[in-house]
């Protein structure tokens, strides 16, 4: 097998990453650019919970890629509306003339009990994470369309596919990006566009706020259980571990499309928990990582330790642990 560092590239691509400015739409724009790739960052710099916005974030992260040699462009145009969506497309078209990769990252989280869910909690995760989806696929699919050529990956969750309680609202919007990822893998077939999901699970903003909002109903006692269980593998969800599942579906050898991948560290697999591979020197993303997705993507197994579903309840003494 040839090496990957030298066969997986995205040279001259151009790839549109949205909620890229911190967490794991970071560790995507940071990855394919280290690659190759030219980035369009798209990051209204707001808060887990979609409160604020800030041109910070974005205009940060397209800074630090293009300081280190990438090619990098800042967006701040709103993921939530028809023109906001046309506007971040036109962003890449405008600087580079062409779409080659969507990744459908933004997102925010309000959780509660259903006994306290609102429209107020709903519809704004409606529209960031399935609208949001569909308002910026659609732009780029015409461009895709017409190139003959596409790659897009969804962002679906374990809250939808398994169950999380307090996150109906989350888990619904998630869970209509895989109807979505579906439908337009099939009408995508004809014209080389694959579009696939990924339900990554890491140590995020939003792990660390859904867990906070479980911790207040937890004893100091089932606080320290928790911490005792989930330590070891909390330990390994390292954002930028999940990274090359996404450079892996973005990349045009990729063999699938219509597929929903659950990813934790660097191992991605078809509707099952993924195995953590334990790699956190800065040699996390390298020939080794992207090597082991190709040789290991058709034999995935599940893991021995807690399922997805069980994380914010297991993990709910970690609080605090990751700021971003």
């Amino acid at each position: 097998m040839a090496d990957v560092m030298n066969d997986m590239r995205f040279d001259e691509q151009v790839a549109v990453i949205t909620g890229a400015g911190r967490g794991l739409g970071k560790e995507y724009a940071r990855l394919l650019a280290a690659r190759g790739a030219r980035i369009v960052v798209n990051d209204l710099g707001g808060s887990v919970t979609g409160v604020g916005a800030g041109e910070d974030t974005a205009h940060a992260t397209a800074r630090e890629i293009n300081d280190q040699g990438g090619e990098a462009v800042a967006d701040v145009n709103s993921v939530a509306t028809p023109e906001g969506g046309h506007a971040i497309i036109d962003t890449a078209l405008e600087t580079w003339g062409r779409v080659d990769i969507l990744v459908n990252n933004a997102g925010t989280v309000s959780d509660s009990v259903f006994d306290d869910m609102t429209d107020a909690r709903l519809s704004p995760l409606l529209d960031v994470h399935l609208k949001g989806a569909f308002f910026v696929t659609r732009p780029a699919w015409r461009v895709m369309r017409k190139r003959g050529y596409g790659r897009v990956v969804n962002t679906c969750s374990a809250a939808g596919i398994l169950g999380a309680e307090r996150m109906s609202n989350y888990g619904a919007a998630k869970t209509g990006l895989i109807g979505l990822t579906r439908i337009l893998a099939a009408e995508g077939a004809d014209s080389n566009i694959r579009v696939n999901a990924i339900a990554p699970i890491a140590a995020t903003r939003m792990l660390d706020y859904s867990m906070s909002s479980v911790v207040e109903r937890n004893d100091p006692v089932a606080a320290a259980e928790a911490d005792e269980v989930m330590r070891p593998f909390l330990d390994r969800l390292d954002p930028g571990l999940v990274a090359p599942v996404v450079a892996f579906l973005a990349h045009a050898d990729c063999p699938v499309s219509g597929e929903i991948f659950t990813a934790i560290s660097t191992r991605g697999c078809p509707l099952k928990m993924c195995e953590a591979t334990s790699m956190r020197s800065a040699t996390r993303l390298t020939t080794q990582c992207l090597q082991g997705l190709r040789t290991r993507w058709p034999n995935c197994s599940t893991p021995s330790w807690p399922s997805s579903s069980q994380v914010p309840e297991l993990a709910a003494s970690r609080r605090g642990r990751w700021a971003t």
